[in-house]
């Protein structure tokens, strides 16, 4: 309590010292308050307000701003299904553990910038149990969540089931519509299950409506298998291959002990780890 009282006097302090319009402006178009910077300065002319009283409001504003940003990032993190009581961060995660090229494990560790997401890059994390890959996908969506973009974390048979039980109730539309608004959405454990030729029909339709959606926005994918091999757990059919065709179409797989995938615009990332220990301090599990 005491060091929340204290950040609060000091942000204050700080405020009221370097007292901004521009600050103001950014608090009113967070706030979405109908008044313009023209009209707040003309109002503290005709009433001279003195330069205390426009740092008084600018501290108000600033709280009601950041405030409403913390707000919106719980209610972010809250809908994501990522883990809240031990998130996985790229500040928990042992890159101390990571070996391969020094440009390439730079590369990973740089993926917080979350450059992929704005740039329209799928990624897929391939490798072994106990590599980090869920780490690291959690550690992505995190990140997103902080800067506000909608994420939303889901295993690839709770996708399969969402899918048949969407076909039985005549939902499809809707369950779709659901898995395209999120900026990114992460798909674990690609390969762990068997989608029928419905199913497979719904998968297409989802990366097809997600590759032209607006915004920032990518997929992130997990799998013990090398992208070539999804094949196997799907019925394979046309739509299969248009799938993937979207979401190779320009991605960055991190390929952790693992073979690499080619296709159009596609870059690969080889690097080799042995297995990885959260630096949180619970014993919570990692995968």
């Amino acid at each position: 309590h005491w060091a929340l009282k204290s950040s609060t006097s000091e942000r204050r302090y700080q405020i009221m010292n370097d007292f901004s319009y521009d600050r103001i402006e950014q608090s009113l178009n967070n706030l979405k308050l109908d008044i313009s910077i023209p009209e707040l300065a003309t109002l503290a002319s005709e009433k001279s307000m003195s330069a205390e009283s426009l740092a008084d409001i600018d501290y108000l504003l600033s709280y009601l701003s950041d405030k409403k940003t913390k707000a919106t990032i719980d209610m972010i993190m809250k809908t994501s299904r990522l883990p809240s009581k031990y998130p996985k961060t790229f500040s928990s995660f042992d890159f101390s553990l990571i070996k391969g090229k020094p440009e390439e494990v730079e590369r990973l560790q740089n993926l917080q910038s979350l450059s992929a997401i704005h740039a329209h890059k799928n990624i897929a994390f391939i490798g072994p149990p106990g590599t980090g890959k869920t780490h690291l996908a959690q550690a992505f969506g995190y990140e997103c969540c902080q800067q506000g973009l909608k994420t939303y974390f889901i295993k690839m048979t709770e996708l399969r089931d969402r899918f048949t039980n969407a076909r039985k109730n005549g939902k499809e539309s809707s369950v779709l519509t659901g898995l395209v608004r999120p900026s990114c959405l992460i798909i674990d454990e690609v390969g762990h299950c068997v989608f029928d030729k419905e199913n497979t029909r719904l998968f297409f339709d989802l990366m097809d409506r997600r590759y032209h959606k607006e915004g920032s926005f990518n997929v992130v994918f997990t799998s013990n298998k090398v992208p070539a091999l999804w094949k196997e757990n799907f019925n394979e059919d046309d739509s299969l291959l248009c799938a993937l065709d979207r979401i190779f179409d320009d991605a960055i797989v991190y390929s952790i002990k693992g073979q690499s995938y080619r296709g159009k615009n596609l870059e690969t990332v080889n690097l080799q780890t042995s297995k990885v220990k959260s630096t949180d301090s619970s014993d919570k599990p990692m995968y």
